[in-house]
């Protein structure tokens, strides 16, 4: 018995019509290559010609606005630094704890002592951080203070003051729509990023990590990106106007809406967490009522007392909370409408009216009680 070539084997099994269509297009094919070969690559080979780069068209002098970009960038971005968080883990095998990087963010000088601020949520949950500075030396950080229901921390290192120069403070009260502003970061973990847009918006509301409301903040179009988180909002003279914080994206990426924490609540913050650690918030000892209340007793809007602590602010004013009587009716207590001739909705409301006084301070309260106001006075005592 001889060997039989598979191919040929497959061939002489086709039928026999379709053996020759095979054969046909194959020699079809042969056909075409060959005509390319004699007469396209021939050509193609002598059409070549000798080419050199072409020359440069002169471009005149950059606009205006694109040398005051320039210059904003190269006087602010010293001030912006590059923050690694890092957290504590325990190797499985060998059971050695050591620190890995956890996440990073951005943050910028405060002043010539070193301090830092950026967002707590960038360093919240870290067992330490690392803050690159814009000359790629790197220090450790320590934690001075922070205040969640603002979305602001302070970190401070050790450096000379030449090497870390403070941005130069602007206000965020006089801002007005459509006006330019430049963002700086690390988005993405890539360093020293600059990126242009407007005030978009003024006075917006978001939630703080603690779902606490911020109030007053900034809405810009400036691209803002996962790491550009803590860095510097600047308006064109290159002044801190507000505090990167947040965007609103469902595909987590910037699609031009950035929120911004308005730099005069940074100002009103940030120095009392430099100076006690944390943001003391004046209190006057009561306890607020659930919106249910209102609704039930039809109260006006404001803040339904329903405990007040003996011996606190307003205890000593007089102030008396909701409460049963003796055969289970409800005897009114006082509701908080206005601190200071402000309106308060809430509970977060009136919180945010005090955090703007200190521990001392007096503040006048409207209240209502049983279809008749009255005003108090009351000194602010430090809270818990």
């Amino acid at each position: 018995m001889t060997d039989i070539d598979p191919l040929a084997d497959r061939l002489a099994s086709r039928p026999r019509g379709r053996t020759h269509a095979w054969a046909f297009a194959w020699a079809l094919a042969a056909l075409v290559a060959a005509t390319g070969l004699a007469l396209g690559l021939p050509r193609l080979v002598e059409s070549r010609t000798e080419a050199s780069p072409r020359a440069v068209t002169p471009r005149g002098p950059l606009l205006a606005e694109e040398q005051n970009q320039i210059e904003v960038f190269r006087k602010t971005s010293p001030s912006v630094v590059h923050i690694t968080t890092l957290e504590t883990q325990r190797d499985f095998f060998s059971l050695n704890v050591q620190q890995v990087p956890r996440g990073t963010g951005t943050g910028f000088v405060w002043d010539e002592r070193g301090h830092i601020v950026t967002n707590f949520h960038v360093i919240q949950g870290a067992s330490a951080a690392r803050v690159t500075l814009a000359d790629q030396s790197t220090h450790q950080a320590s934690l001075v203070g922070a205040f969640p229901d603002r979305d602001l921390a302070v970190l401070k290192i050790d450096v000379p003051a030449a090497k870390a120069p403070p941005l130069p403070l602007g206000t965020s009260r006089d801002l007005v729509v459509g006006q330019k502003v430049y963002a700086i970061g690390n988005p993405f973990g890539l360093d020293q990023t600059l990126t242009t847009g407007i005030v978009s918006a003024l006075n917006r509301e978001i939630d703080s990590v603690n779902q606490r409301t911020i109030r007053g903040v900034i809405q810009t179009d400036a691209a803002i990106n996962p790491g550009n988180s803590g860095g510097p909002l600047l308006d064109s003279a290159g002044r801190l106007i507000g505090v990167n914080t947040a965007i609103y994206s469902p595909s987590g990426a910037s699609v031009g809406i950035g929120f911004a924490i308005p730099v005069d609540e940074v100002n009103r913050i940030v120095p009392r967490l430099i100076r006690d650690g944390r943001f003391v918030r004046p209190a006057i000892g009561v306890t607020a009522g659930p919106a249910a209340l209102h609704q039930a007793l039809r109260l006006p809007r404001g803040v339904a007392l329903v405990q007040v602590a003996p011996g606190s602010p307003a205890a000593r004013a007089g102030l008396v909370p909701f409460r049963r009587g003796g055969n289970g009716e409800i005897v009114f207590g006082d509701v908080i409408t206005e601190v200071n001739g402000e309106p308060v909705a809430d509970l977060d409301d009136m919180l945010a009216q005090l955090e703007r006084r200190a521990p001392g301070d007096s503040v006048t309260l409207t209240l209502w009680r049983g279809g008749s106001t009255r005003k108090q006075t009351v000194v602010l005592a430090p809270g818990e």
